[in-house]
């Protein structure tokens, strides 16, 4: 019996292959470069955010679950203790700001920055 293959190349968590094998699916997976992977966790953190956008109220947890997930993974990868990111969104917090008053730029005669 010849089964449909689905081509989904994409990053997928660690525990997906045995989730496929217990439904007795079949599935190939490959290591990734250190560079094919810095590559691919971005890649996911877009897809995974656009999500997020999408989200209804009730989805959103989900969601933002899978963001907080790949922003330590990334951090992980690059060695920065998840504490050092929040330390740095604390500090640009109190520089600039977060987005509680719920802002919305129209216009400046400035340029656009960071």
């Amino acid at each position: 019996m010849k089964s449909t293959k689905y081509y989904h190349k994409k990053l997928i968590r660690d525990k997906i292959p045995d989730i496929i094998k217990a439904s007795k699916d079949n599935f190939e997976v490959r290591i990734l470069s250190d560079n094919e992977f810095e590559r691919e966790l971005k890649k996911k953190l877009v897809e995974e955010a656009k999500e997020v956008s999408q989200a209804s109220k009730d989805e959103i947890i989900n969601e933002l679950a899978d963001v907080l997930e790949l922003v330590k993974s990334i951090s992980s990868h690059f060695k920065i203790k998840f504490n050092q990111v929040e330390k740095y969104q604390t500090e640009k917090k109190k520089k600039r700001g977060g987005f509680e008053k719920k802002l919305f730029l129209i216009w400046s005669t400035g340029k656009s920055g960071k």
